[in-house]
């Protein structure tokens, strides 16, 4: 019995020796990983970088904009101005460039030069008796030839200037009394005036009641200016040539 208990007193304190040196062990291991000083470079972490230099950019920077006790709104004109300058320049070659395309594009649907110098038409006079007025269509256009007679002439001829809305004489508008040329276009809004009619027995436009005289101008109404003059040659005593 003594004996027996001499063996459990034993193996007890063995078990308790032996926890005893594991736990040192343990403590040991911590402690020696703890201070290693490669994991303590591996783990740690950098919160701040003094050693970097910061970049100066003063030398860059707008001289109103370097003083930090000035408002802002003291400075807003001139800080600003350059930019304006910019934006006014790029706004106006825009416009300019608007123009030039445009104005490329306009030419392009017009009528070429060669074509334009071609459109002349020849009118046989002959054909026209005195007091009457001929309609021949022209680059797309009605054109008027007028053969006067000596009371209409007369007529135009005593004009006074002063009564006319665009004073025009009528030796300005004629290269022989006798005949005038003109485009039959109303200027107000391009209708195609009516041929001895109207208050002064010229042209007479049913659109919206414009009246021309024996010349071509305008006397009444609200069209605002004469009926428009195309260029023109006499050839011979019978032949018109216009264009």
């Amino acid at each position: 019995m003594v004996l027996h208990n001499f063996f459990c007193i034993s193996n007890k304190i063995a078990v308790i020796l032996r926890t005893e040196k594991l736990h040192k062990m343990a403590n040991v291991a911590f402690q020696s990983n703890l201070y290693n000083t490669n994991n303590v470079i591996k783990t740690q972490v950098r919160l701040a970088y003094n050693d970097f230099k910061f970049p100066n950019y003063n030398n860059d920077r707008r001289s109103s904009g370097k003083n930090p006790t000035i408002p802002n709104r003291d400075t807003y004109e001139k800080r600003n101005a350059f930019t304006y300058v910019v934006l006014g320049t790029a706004a106006t070659g825009s416009l300019f460039c608007a123009k030039a395309i445009v104005h490329k594009f306009v030419l392009s649907m017009a009528p070429a030069a060669d074509v334009l110098a071609m459109a002349s038409i020849e009118v046989n006079l002959s054909e026209i008796p005195e007091g009457k007025n001929a309609t021949i269509k022209w680059r797309g256009k009605p054109l008027f030839v007028r053969h006067r007679t000596a009371a209409e002439i007369e007529t135009e001829q005593n004009t006074s200037l002063i009564e006319l809305r665009d004073p025009e004489d009528d030796s300005v508008r004629v290269q022989k009394p006798e005949w005038l040329v003109i485009i039959g276009v109303c200027t107000h809004l391009g209708c195609v005036p009516i041929s001895n009619a109207g208050d002064w027995g010229g042209y007479y436009c049913p659109c919206h009641g414009s009246h021309y005289d024996a010349a071509g101008r305008i006397r009444k109404g609200p069209a605002p200016t004469n009926m428009e003059i195309p260029p023109y040659i006499f050839l011979d005593e019978n032949t018109l040539l216009v264009g």
